[in-house]
Parts: structure tokens; C-alpha cells; sequence
């Protein structure tokens, strides 16, 4: 087991080649949303945007569709019938997915019938996408359909007893030894979130002690998954950029309280990004 470090943004962060055009730099979709929650998939999606990939697509419930439209230009808004993810709608998506790097699937999302969040993920893993599952997307029927994909999960303690029946205790080390345990069975990498976060692949183990109490307000776990989406869509493997995210977030966090203390909107987050990742910005 091993800490964060600098090094871990470096290494998932890659340069920009000078002749890049539209599209080289990681093109991320999003599927969540809901009548309830219908800012969760915007703020992942930004953050995305934020952590520097090129395009961010935005599948949602077409009773939202129009507020995400209208709250930024700089989303692609997937309008989708109904208001849950069913399997009509994720077959309609499997026309209209364009070319990304990665999936976040999850924020916002109301999940009353696995099916159509089952087939979805069916029809990811056919076109070879990485997923970042998160919320209410985490639940034990998703896990045969995830099992050695290159996957990143990002439960809390609630969720991932959800997933896997296992109560997590307080200290870090046994957490540690859990999440490691639970990732190598599955062969997927989970970041568990926390005052702590630990991530592990099944092989390594990484804890990130970035962040601090202001990241409690609601929107902080969008902004990570969007973040995971990110790096991903830029070439890092799912292990490098969840490690890489969780520093990243945390950083964001603690930089954000700085400037407002404990007042502050995921928003306020979202926009502080570039700032912590700038130093790492290169071109080739």
C-alpha cells in the first residue's frame, strides 16, 4: 500500500500534441439523470470538460434534456424517451454512441428495472468503451457484466456494502485489504470514497488523503467520476486514472476551500480544476 502523489497526475495527464485536432484529446458520454437528479450528469460532464477532453456527450431523460441545454453550450445533450434508462432506450443509444473513449454511467440515474442498464453496459462492452460506474448504477446485478472489463467503479462504503455485502470497517488498512480482495476477484479497479480514498486494481494499492470536510456538499462524487472519465478517454488505464482522479479531486477541494471555506458549490470545484492541472499541461 502506497500514498497519492504528483507523480500519479503526471502519469495519467498526457501531453498534447501540437498538431492535435477535435476528438484526439478524450471524448467522454455520460448516462444518468432523472426528474430528481438532474444536475448530477451535467456536473460530471463539465468536469470532464474541465479536466481538458475535447467533447462531452450527455445522455439523459428528455424532460431534462432542455434545462442542460440551455444551462451550457459546451455539452452534446442525448435526449433519451421516459424517464429511466430502459432497455428501448439503451438500444436507441447503441445507434446514436459516438465514437468515445469512455463511459460514465450512473449520476442521477433511477434504476427501478436492471434491464436497461444491464443492456446498456452489454452494448458498451461490445464497442470495447471503459466504463466509470457510479450511484445508483451500483448494484450486484451489474457485477457478472463488469467482471475483467476495464472498469473503475467509485462506490462509498453505503454502496459498495450494496455491491458486495461486505461491511467496511473504519480503519484504513482494513479497508484497504477488502477493496483489494473485492477488486481482484472482479478484475475491475474500485475507488472507494472516503475522508480517505482507496483504490486498488487487485494487485496495487493506492490512498489518496487529499481533501477536506467542505467536499461533503452534494455534486464532489459527480465531479470525480467525471474526472475518472476524463483520463480515461485520454489513454490512462482505468488503474492509473482513478488514482489519479482521487488526487486531482482532492486538490480541487482543498484549493476551493481556501478561496470560500465551507460555502462553496460543486461548481465552484468544477471551475477550480484548471488550476491545479494546468502545471501538469504539455505539448509534443
Amino acid at each position: 500500500m502506497r500514498e497519492s502523489s504528483d507523480d500519479d497526475i503526471a502519469r495519467a495527464y498526457p501531453p498534447r500534441s501540437v498538431d492535435s485536432h477535435k476528438g484526439e484529446n478524450g471524448v467522454v458520454l455520460v448516462v444518468g439523470g432523472g426528474w430528481l437528479y438532474h444536475g448530477a450528469p451535467l456536473l460530471t460532464a463539465l468536469a470532464a470538460m474541465r479536466t481538458g477532453v475535447d467533447l462531452a456527450y450527455v445522455a439523459v431523460p428528455e424532460k431534462i434534456a432542455t434545462a442542460l441545454r440551455a444551462y451550457t453550450p459546451s455539452l452534446i445533450v442525448i435526449p433519451l424517451p421516459d424517464l429511466k434508462l430502459t432497455t428501448k432506450n439503451a438500444y436507441r443509444l447503441r445507434s446514436l454512441i459516438p465514437n468515445v473513449g469512455a463511459a460514465a454511467i450512473g449520476p442521477g440515474m433511477t434504476v427501478d428495472n436492471p434491464k436497461g442498464l444491464l443492456t446498456l453496459i452489454t452494448i458498451l462492452n461490445e464497442k470495447n468503451i471503459p466504463l466509470v460506474i457510479d450511484a445508483s448504477a451500483l448494484i450486484p446485478d451489474i457485477l457478472p457484466r463488469i467482471k475483467g472489463k476495464r472498469c473503475v467503479i467509485t462506490p462509498h462504503a453505503g454502496e459498495f456494502r450494496r455491491m458486495f455485502g461486505i461491511e467496511l470497517g473504519k480503519e484504513v488498512e482494513e479497508r484497504a485489504s477488502k477493496v483489494s480482495q473485492v477488486a481482484r476477484e472482479h478484475g475491475i479497479t474500485i475507488l472507494l470514497k472516503g475522508h480517505i480514498d482507496v483504490i486498488s486494481d487487485g494487485e496495487e494499492v493506492v490512498v489518496n488523503r487529499t481533501g477536506n470536510p467542505a467536499m461533503t456538499v452534494g455534486g464532489t462524487g459527480d465531479i470525480l467520476c467525471g474526472i475518472t472519465s476524463a483520463l480515461i478517454a485520454k489513454g490512462s488505464p482505468p488503474f492509473e486514472a482513478a488514482v489519479a482522479a482521487a488526487r486531482i479531486n482532492g486538490l480541487v477541494g482543498e484549493e476551493t476551500y481556501q478561496d470560500l471555506g465551507f460555502h462553496i458549490t460543486p461548481e465552484d470545484v468544477i471551475n477550480r480544476i484548471p488550476s491545479v492541472l494546468k502545471r501538469f499541461d504539455r505539448i509534443v
